[in-house]
């Protein structure tokens, strides 16, 4: 997400951040790298050209070159200013005090609408505990109502359509009926998209309006097609009572265009973006956190709140307990493994720790190598990952064998867990081991 853009970024600043004092001149220069990073990003020209002149004057006053570490202070300015490129502090769903909160979702074919209709329900439903309906109302598209079914069921969501052969405006009316009767918390209502912006998709989506009066009508954009995506915000923005942006394909999009450019050409928040394939790769987008990903400062906050939801508190207890009376097993480790891979790609969450992402680089972290694990402990038995010491060469030949990898492999894990275990010994006594402790497993 954004790798190209984050790494020319840090590029250009590299050099400032680094150095002692600072002249205008150096500033300027650095804005120069700035700018062409961000034109390769397909940002929108008029955009580049009044960020880069809110950061140069700025960074140019004698508060930040006088300052102590004026490097730092010049990319705090960028931090700052990208934030406000992108919303400033963000903006939530307006929900609604009595009755289901209704939003309407628009688009345009093949930005993945009808998906991110399901993951708002599903976030919706997971983070804040809210009973939600999804309304079938894109009956222009083939099998659509269908996708929004199997969708809905899978986000826990329940689906309110009536086929393909009637008007989407009366089966709008008609769920958010039902959804009052049923006592809903919220209706997310799918509207049909089309390949391109046009006359009749824009007077459907007014009459659908006028007869469910959502909270907010969220418009969703497919990231990966940058300009493209601002072209379509920018005319739905001026053509509909358009309240916010939904950002599909993130973790595709490594330029940023179209996040770094629809807000500021269109005024409307991104509130939402979706960063995987998966019903859970959906979170609530802020500007701020975004920002200091791009900078390679990490997103500690995200981090934490992915942590919160996925680790269960009680299992994290009986993991202290376990580890204080060296019981860790490769059962427990299984299940630690698990926990963390269920908070998204490890190369995305070691770039949410601060100072990690920006050592990344070009490195790729292959998640294949803990299927690799996964697959030798379980073709262990309970005996073996209980109690790793007997698993002798005949042994580790079956392992190999069942988990398709090859002798040393097995023999590398079972070393490294030993490893593990001594220090998790060191750490329940109160000692800290060293770095050469931990390297050679003493």
């Amino acid at each position: 997400m954004f790798d190209s853009l984050s790494e020319r970024l840090q590029g250009a600043l590299g050099d400032v951040r680094a150095r002692g004092a600072l002249s205008e001149e150096d500033v300027a220069q650095a804005m120069r790298q700035v700018r062409l990073a961000l034109l390769e990003a397909d940002v929108n020209f008029k955009v580049v050209k009044r960020f880069t002149a809110a950061v140069k004057e700025r960074a140019s006053g004698t508060e930040v070159l006088e300052s102590l570490n004026p490097g730092q202070q010049v990319v705090k300015v960028v931090r700052d200013e990208l934030t406000e490129l992108m919303g400033g502090a963000g903006r939530e769903l307006a929900f609604a005090k009595a009755g289901p909160t209704v939003i309407l979702m628009a688009g345009l074919q093949g930005s993945g609408k009808t998906t991110a209709c399901g993951k708002l329900a599903r976030h919706l439903r997971e983070e804040r505990g809210l009973d939600v309906a999804v309304a079938a109302c894109d009956l222009q598209r083939p099998a659509a109502v269908d996708q929004l079914v199997k969708v809905g069921a899978q986000a826990g969501a329940t689906v309110y359509e009536q086929g393909t052969g009637r008007d989407p405006v009366d089966v709008a009316e008609w769920a958010l009926g039902q959804a009052r009767a049923d006592k809903r918390d919220a209706l997310i209502v799918d509207t049909a998209g089309r390949l391109h912006v046009d006359a009749e998709l824009m007077d459907q989506l007014a009459r659908i309006e006028r007869r469910v009066k959502p909270h907010d009508m969220l418009l969703v954009v497919d990231a990966m097609t940058g300009q493209d995506a601002v072209n379509v915000a920018e005319s739905f923005a001026e053509a509909t009572a358009l309240d916010g942006v939904v950002l599909t394909k993130l973790d595709g999009d490594a330029r940023g265009g179209a996040a770094l450019s629809v807000r500021a050409i269109t005024g409307k928040p991104i509130l939402y973006a979706s960063t995987g394939e998966k019903l859970d790769a959906f979170e609530r987008f802020h500007p701020d956190r975004m920002a200091q990903r791009i900078l390679g400062m990490g997103d500690v906050q995200t981090l934490i709140e992915k942590a919160e939801s996925r680790l269960d508190e009680r299992q994290a207890q009986d993991l202290e307990r376990k580890i204080r009376k060296n019981q860790f097993t490769l059962d427990d480790f299984l299940e630690q493994m698990q926990q963390v891979r269920s908070m998204g790609p490890l190369q995305s969450i070691l770039k949410m720790i601060p100072g990690v992402g920006s050592q990344l680089g070009a490195l790729q972290v292959d998640d294949r190598e803990l299927d690799r694990l996964q697959a030798i402990i379980t073709s262990m038995t309970p005996a073996e990952r209980a109690n790793p010491k007997i698993i002798d060469g005949s042994r580790r030949r079956r392992i190999a064998a069942g988990s398709g990898t090859d002798v040393q492999a097995v023999s590398r894990l079972v070393k490294q867990f030993g490893q593990m275990q001594k220090v998790m010994r060191q750490l329940a006594r109160g000692k800290m081991p060293s770095l050469a402790q931990i390297a050679s497993g003493r």
